[in-house]
């Protein structure tokens, strides 16, 4: 649970941070990529721990969004085998 909030403190922060710069023009970016394919940026290391960090924090959103619908899927199917049981012993009972 720790490392959990750890995680989201780091995104939170990375976030802030990335709100407060100013854009890059074209050559800037371009600039900024070969240093990247290169690994010469400054502070290569968490550049490439934040991209990380970034890429699994979608990875995560996008499991937790397939799973929520795998649940809500799983319920509707539970819901539907219930509603169909009360039928039938309606049915039983009432002959």
């Amino acid at each position: 649970m720790k490392s959990l909030r750890l995680f989201f403190a780091l995104v939170l922060c990375l976030g802030m941070a990335a709100c407060d710069q100013k854009p890059k023009s074209a050559t800037e970016q371009v600039r900024d990529k070969v240093n990247d394919a290169l690994d010469r940026r400054p502070n290569e290391k968490l550049r490439d721990a934040a991209e990380d960090l970034h890429d699994g924090a979608k990875d995560v959103a996008k499991e937790l969004k397939d799973a929520k619908n795998e649940v809500a899927k799983d319920l509707k199917a539970a819901k539907d085998e219930v509603v169909k049981e009360v039928k039938e012993a309606e049915k039983k009972a009432g002959h």
